[in-house]
Protein backbone atom coordinates (compact mmCIF):
# COMPACT_ATOMS: atom_id res chain seq x y z
CA UNK A 1 0.00 0.00 0.00
CA UNK A 2 1.06 3.23 -1.12
CA UNK A 3 0.56 6.78 1.00
CA UNK A 4 -1.07 8.80 -1.88
CA UNK A 5 -1.88 12.51 -1.15
CA UNK A 6 -4.13 14.45 -3.21
CA UNK A 7 -5.71 13.58 -6.37
CA UNK A 8 -2.49 14.39 -8.51
CA UNK A 9 -0.72 11.84 -6.74
CA UNK A 10 -3.62 9.32 -6.23
CA UNK A 11 -3.46 9.47 -10.03
CA UNK A 12 -0.12 9.17 -10.97
CA UNK A 13 0.39 5.93 -8.93
CA UNK A 14 -2.87 4.60 -10.19
CA UNK A 15 -1.32 5.34 -13.75
CA UNK A 16 1.51 3.00 -13.22
CA UNK A 17 -0.02 0.57 -11.10
CA UNK A 18 -3.12 0.33 -11.97
CA UNK A 19 -4.35 -0.90 -15.28
CA UNK A 20 -3.06 1.47 -17.60
CA UNK A 21 0.51 0.60 -15.95
CA UNK A 22 1.54 -2.61 -14.56
CA UNK A 23 -1.90 -3.68 -14.38
CA UNK A 24 -2.16 -4.52 -10.54
CA UNK A 25 -5.49 -4.18 -9.24
CA UNK A 26 -5.38 -1.65 -6.79
CA UNK A 27 -6.79 -1.42 -3.37
CA UNK A 28 -6.72 0.35 0.02
CA UNK A 29 -8.00 2.22 2.93
CA UNK A 30 -8.57 6.01 3.12
CA UNK A 31 -9.92 8.51 5.61
CA UNK A 32 -13.18 10.03 5.13
CA UNK A 33 -11.65 13.51 4.31
CA UNK A 34 -9.56 11.62 1.25
CA UNK A 35 -11.96 10.03 0.33
CA UNK A 36 -12.85 12.67 -2.81
CA UNK A 37 -9.29 12.64 -3.81
CA UNK A 38 -9.45 8.86 -4.01
CA UNK A 39 -12.50 8.83 -5.96
CA UNK A 40 -11.39 11.59 -8.55
CA UNK A 41 -7.33 10.26 -8.97
CA UNK A 42 -8.35 6.93 -9.29
CA UNK A 43 -11.51 7.66 -12.00
CA UNK A 44 -8.99 9.76 -14.26
CA UNK A 45 -6.16 6.87 -13.90
CA UNK A 46 -9.22 4.57 -15.52
CA UNK A 47 -9.41 2.08 -12.47
CA UNK A 48 -11.49 1.59 -9.67
CA UNK A 49 -11.97 2.69 -6.68
CA UNK A 50 -14.56 -0.35 -5.74
CA UNK A 51 -11.27 -2.19 -3.44
CA UNK A 52 -10.85 0.96 -1.35
CA UNK A 53 -12.36 1.35 1.73
CA UNK A 54 -13.33 4.72 4.11
CA UNK A 55 -12.23 4.75 7.45
CA UNK A 56 -14.92 6.80 9.44
CA UNK A 57 -12.51 9.32 10.19
CA UNK A 58 -8.94 7.34 10.02
CA UNK A 59 -7.80 4.11 10.85
CA UNK A 60 -6.76 5.23 14.54
CA UNK A 61 -10.16 6.51 15.06
CA UNK A 62 -11.64 2.60 13.84
CA UNK A 63 -8.76 1.26 16.07
CA UNK A 64 -9.94 3.01 19.13
CA UNK A 65 -13.16 2.75 19.07
CA UNK A 66 -12.81 -1.26 17.96
CA UNK A 67 -10.88 -1.24 20.91
CA UNK A 68 -12.33 0.64 23.20
CA UNK A 69 -10.71 4.33 25.11
CA UNK A 70 -9.98 1.71 28.23
CA UNK A 71 -7.99 -0.79 25.95
CA UNK A 72 -5.72 1.79 24.33
CA UNK A 73 -5.19 3.12 27.72
CA UNK A 74 -3.49 -0.40 28.48
CA UNK A 75 -1.76 -0.34 25.30
CA UNK A 76 -0.21 2.93 26.55
CA UNK A 77 0.92 1.57 29.68
CA UNK A 78 1.94 -1.35 28.38
CA UNK A 79 4.47 0.77 26.54
CA UNK A 80 5.55 2.75 29.15
CA UNK A 81 3.86 5.88 28.09
CA UNK A 82 1.74 6.46 31.03
CA UNK A 83 3.68 9.59 31.94
CA UNK A 84 3.59 11.36 28.40
CA UNK A 85 0.03 10.22 28.43
CA UNK A 86 -1.16 12.27 31.85
CA UNK A 87 0.91 15.21 30.36
CA UNK A 88 -1.09 15.31 27.33
CA UNK A 89 -4.29 15.43 29.47
CA UNK A 90 -3.47 17.51 31.89
CA UNK A 91 -2.68 20.34 28.71
CA UNK A 92 -5.81 22.81 29.11
CA UNK A 93 -6.60 22.11 25.26
CA UNK A 94 -7.74 18.22 26.70
CA UNK A 95 -9.85 19.47 29.19
CA UNK A 96 -13.35 18.42 28.56
CA UNK A 97 -12.89 16.64 25.32
CA UNK A 98 -14.62 13.02 25.04
CA UNK A 99 -11.57 10.57 25.08
CA UNK A 100 -11.98 8.88 22.21
CA UNK A 101 -10.57 12.24 20.42
CA UNK A 102 -8.23 12.76 23.19
CA UNK A 103 -6.27 9.58 22.09
CA UNK A 104 -6.83 10.48 18.60
CA UNK A 105 -4.35 13.31 19.37
CA UNK A 106 -2.23 11.50 21.68
CA UNK A 107 -1.74 9.35 19.10
CA UNK A 108 -0.36 12.16 16.23
CA UNK A 109 1.48 13.95 18.79
CA UNK A 110 5.33 12.39 18.32
CA UNK A 111 6.61 11.40 15.36
CA UNK A 112 6.31 7.52 14.82
CA UNK A 113 4.03 6.89 17.33
CA UNK A 114 1.08 6.39 14.89
CA UNK A 115 3.05 3.47 13.22
CA UNK A 116 3.97 2.11 16.80
CA UNK A 117 0.51 2.38 18.02
CA UNK A 118 -1.52 1.21 14.98
CA UNK A 119 0.49 -2.22 15.21
CA UNK A 120 0.24 -2.38 18.89
CA UNK A 121 -3.58 -1.66 18.74
CA UNK A 122 -4.03 -4.03 16.06
CA UNK A 123 -2.44 -6.44 17.76
CA UNK A 124 -4.38 -5.74 20.57
CA UNK A 125 -7.92 -7.18 18.61
CA UNK A 126 -9.45 -9.83 19.03
CA UNK A 127 -10.58 -11.47 15.11
CA UNK A 128 -14.17 -10.23 15.85
CA UNK A 129 -13.52 -6.61 16.90
CA UNK A 130 -11.51 -6.00 13.60
CA UNK A 131 -12.79 -2.45 12.35
CA UNK A 132 -15.70 -2.65 9.15
CA UNK A 133 -12.80 -1.11 6.98
CA UNK A 134 -9.85 -3.04 7.69
CA UNK A 135 -11.87 -6.03 7.66
CA UNK A 136 -13.38 -5.30 4.61
CA UNK A 137 -9.79 -4.49 2.72
CA UNK A 138 -9.02 -7.94 4.74
CA UNK A 139 -11.29 -9.59 3.23
CA UNK A 140 -10.78 -8.04 -0.70
CA UNK A 141 -7.22 -9.66 -1.13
Amino acid sequence: MVSMGGAMSIARYAELLGPPGLGLRLTGLCDTRERGFYERGLRRAGASDQDFFVCVADLEDELIRALGPAGVEEAIAAEGDLRPWRTFLSQPAQHGRPRQQQLRRFLGTKKGRKIRYGTLLVEALGADRVPEPLDALLASL
